[in-house]
C-alpha cells in the first residue's frame, strides 16, 4: 500500500492525500503542470516534500534518499536510454537489475530467457548483444523487464510510451497489462497520451493544480 499524507511541494503539490492499495494498478492523468512528474519524483525521493509523509507498505520513507527507496521502488522512465546501459549486453543489464535486491543476485541465463520470452521480440536469443543495438521499443521493453525482474513493492511508469511510435507504444502497454499482478505489487503510471489511456487495465486518478480531483 502507498499512502501520501498532506504532501506539499512548493506550489505544485498542495496537501496531497492519496491511498493506493496493495496490488492496485492506477493511471495518473492530468494536464501539463498538474503535478504528475513532481508526484513521481517525490515518491521516488528525487524531490523532498516541504511537508507531509510518504508511507510504503507500512514504512515511512519520507526521509529516505532515492538509492535506499530503490530497494522497494522500481521505475521506468520516458527515455529508455536512462534505464539501460548501451555499452553492456542484454544479459549484463539484466544481471545488474537483478542485484537491486540483496536477496536476488543471479546470473541465470535460463531465467533471463524466460523473462524476455514474454516480450515476443526474440531478445532471449540475443543475450550477448550490446543494448545500444536495440530499437527504442526493444530497449523500453527491456527496461520494463529490468524494473520487474527483482522483487519490489511499487512500480512507477513515467510516460513510458512518449518517445515511441504508435506500434511500439501499443506493444509496451500490452506488456504493462501482462505484468504479473497476482503477487500483490502496486503500480502507478502517468501519461499524456490519451490514445494509451483506454488500453490501461486499472484504475484512474486525475490531478489538477497538485490535487486529486476525481477517481
Amino acid at each position: 500500500m502507498l499512502e501520501l499524507k498532506d504532501v506539499s511541494v512548493g506550489n505544485i503539490l498542495r496537501g496531497l492525500n492519496m491511498v493506493i492499495g496493495r496490488g492496485e494498478y492506477v493511471l495518473i492523468t492530468g494536464e501539463n503542470g498538474a503535478g504528475k512528474t513532481t508526484l513521481f519524483n517525490t515518491i521516488s525521493g528525487i524531490i523532498k516534500p516541504d511537508s507531509g509523509r510518504i508511507i510504503l507498505s507500512g514504512m515511512d520513507i519520507t526521509e529516505l534518499p532515492p538509492h535506499k527507496r530503490s530497494v522497494w521502488i522500481s521505475s521506468v522512465l520516458q527515455d529508455p536510454r536512462i534505464g539501460t546501459i548501451g555499452e553492456m549486453t542484454i544479459a549484463e543489464n539484466l544481471y545488474l537489475a537483478s542485484m537491486r535486491r540483496n536477496s536476488m543476485k543471479r546470473n541465470d541465463i535460463a531465467f533471463f530467457k524466460d523473462k524476455l520470452s514474454v516480450l515476443e521480440m526474440n531478445l532471449e536469443d540475443r543475450l550477448n548483444e550490446k543494448v545500444r543495438n536495440l530499437s527504442g521499443g526493444q530497449r523500453q521493453a527491456l527496461s520494463l523487464v529490468m524494473a520487474t525482474i527483482a522483487d519490489y513493492e511499487l512500480l512507477l511508469l513515467d510516460e513510458i510510451t512518449a518517445s515511441l511510435d504508435p506500434k511500439n507504444s501499443s506493444t509496451i502497454m500490452n506488456l504493462v497489462n501482462k505484468i504479473d499482478r497476482d503477487k500483490g505489487k502496486t503500480c502507478l503510471a502517468i501519461t499524456h497520451d490519451t490514445d494509451r489511456i483506454e488500453s490501461f487495465r486499472g484504475g484512474r486518478l486525475s490531478l489538477s493544480n497538485g490535487e486529486v480531483v476525481k477517481s
